[in-house]
């Protein structure tokens, strides 16, 4: 048994069972995936993966107890590497924060802002992308950090401590009907050609679910990634514009105005996600004191460090 072997197991879990796509993140040959494999469950004396075919499908019990042990023997490997480091380089160094636009534009600055005055030695990094993409660079090492209203919460691997809870509002220009309605409702909105967020980016999710509760389908012109395209097409009138209320700013230069929406659609949760069970300097523990002060340092460190319960059932 060895290293890469562990890998695969866990990228083959990762890639839904897709041996290209792990020899792809791997950066091996899909036959010396394959080999690995055979040659771990030889070793083991087991079937780790349920086949039809050459094609995997799932994973057999046994495998699924050694998926959870891999993940433990790869994270404790990973903090082997980091331990030496983090006692050499305690308060300077990079950290890199993976985002969405609307973060990243709209609710870090003051955070960062308080942060470079605690650490004047550490180099920040924002990368910018959808949820699934920040989940992503979570699991291969790309960032310390991840921000995102979906998915994070969601992933066992992941720790996940809730930063704000926002709401969407209605962005339309200031002469449009709308403004003049006493008490807005979803079925008024869907009367009117919609800009607002593409599938799985900021609680595109709330939007859709609001709708489909009332038997409505709305008309949804033009969707994209992050707010300030939203306020340009919906200035454009090519379209009224739902996006996230903390999204406000000097952008919308008194041409467009806001509607409270928070009575139409369920509110969302900005995540702050961790790789569980993985060592850090101590500048990353307080970036998420700074962004929730109800939890201590103490408390942030016990939850991201204690591995995931997961109950296996060995009965036959």
């Amino acid at each position: 048994m060895n290293f890469q072997q562990l890998k695969i197991i866990r990228e083959a879990a990762r890639q839904d069972f897709n041996l290209t796509e792990v020899a792809n993140m791997l950066y091996t040959s899909q036959s010396g995936v394959s080999r690995h494999i055979r040659e771990l469950e030889e070793e083991l004396g087991i079937e780790i993966f349920i086949r039809r075919g050459k094609r995997l499908l799932g994973m057999t019990e046994p495998g699924k107890a050694l998926l959870v042990i891999a993940e433990r023997i790869l994270n404790e490997a990973s903090n082997v590497r980091r331990l030496a480091d983090l006692f050499t380089n305690d308060a300077s160094g990079v950290l890199t924060i993976a985002t969405t636009h609307t973060q990243a534009r709209y609710s870090l600055p003051p955070v960062i802002k308080a942060f470079r005055e605690l650490f004047k030695e550490v180099r920040l990094e924002l990368v910018q992308g959808t949820p699934q993409e920040i989940e992503a660079l979570l699991h291969n090492g790309g960032a310390d950090i991840g921000i995102a209203s979906e998915r994070l919460s969601n992933d066992p691997s992941l720790v996940a401590f809730p930063w704000f809870r926002w709401h969407h509002s209605l962005l339309l220009p200031h002469d449009h009907p709308l403004t003049q309605i006493p008490a807005l409702t979803l079925e008024e909105i869907a009367r009117w050609p919609l800009i607002t967020y593409r599938q799985g980016i900021t609680g595109r999710s709330r939007i859709d679910e609001a709708f489909s509760r009332k038997g409505l389908t709305p008309d949804i012109v033009l969707s994209a990634q992050d707010s300030d395209v939203i306020k340009t097409y919906v200035d454009l009138g090519l379209g009224i514009g739902l996006v996230a209320e903390q999204s406000a700013g000097e952008q919308e230069n008194g041409r467009l105005v806001r509607l409270d929406t928070r009575h139409l659609f369920d509110a969302s949760t900005v995540w702050l996600g961790l790789k569980r069970g993985q060592l850090q300097r101590n500048y990353v523990w307080q970036f998420i004191e700074l962004c929730n002060a109800g939890l201590s340092l103490a408390e942030i460190k016990r939850q991201a460090m204690e591995p995931d319960e997961v109950v296996i059932d060995y009965q036959i």
